[in-house]
């Protein structure tokens, strides 16, 4: 896919969705960071239902921490693998109070280093909460990434080093919302919307294999 394709692509995104939000529900940088945590494997939908009621109660590092581990598994039991997510939740809490004053650092560094989270978790905080330029690749994006062909890639990690390659610079904060909502709702997995897709023209999907 050429230059003038992308820019095109990234332009009818925009125009469609000017300010593309994330769709967890959050009203803080730490509830962003738990939710992140919590939809690994999971739907934002699922996670959002969890989190109502959970920050309803504890929605600080110390509020989550004094639930302990047992506490936390009653208000996320619904979300996939909530034993693992609550072990590195009240984890996460305990380091962000003794290291980080309770406030979520605004550093890949530091955010990796916390329990249960990773490159894409890291990815989401750094661009959403504090509008750094990075590319959370989830399976959405992945499949996007390749099937439309603006950013192909083997795997993760080389499809978001191939979007910050090739994804205009003026586009490039917002790209990651775009993409993921595209494939949430249009570039679905079994069988994309291509007759109601905005960027069908533009696509080199049609008549190949997919790459699901």
């Amino acid at each position: 896919m050429n230059k003038v394709k992308r820019e095109e692509i990234f332009r009818r995104l925009r125009a469609e969705n000017p300010q593309p939000v994330t769709e967890l529900e959050y009203s803080s940088t730490f509830e962003l960071l738990i939710a992140v945590i919590l939809s690994a494997q999971a739907t934002d939908v699922g996670v959002n239902k969890a989190t109502r009621k959970l920050y309803k109660v504890a929605n600080t590092p110390e509020k989550i921490y004094a639930l302990g581990v047992d506490g936390l598994k009653s208000y996320i039991k619904t979300i996939g693998l909530f034993n693992s997510k609550a072990e590195n939740i009240i984890k996460t809490c305990a380091a962000l109070i003794e290291h980080h004053d309770s406030q979520v650092p605004d550093s890949r560094e530091a955010l990796e280093a916390l329990p249960g989270v990773g490159r894409k978790t890291a990815n989401v905080v750094l661009n959403t909460a504090f509008r750094q330029i990075a590319m959370a690749v989830d399976t959405h994006i992945f499949r996007v990434s390749n099937r439309t062909g603006i950013a192909p890639g083997k795997n993760v990690l080389e499809v978001e080093k191939n979007l910050l390659k090739f994804v205009p610079a003026e586009y490039l904060l917002d790209a990651h919302h775009w993409l993921i909502l595209h494939g949430r709702y249009t570039c679905i997995a079994r069988k994309p919307k291509c007759g109601s897709c905005i960027i069908e023209d533009l696509c080199e999907y049609r008549g190949k294999i997919s790459v699901d």
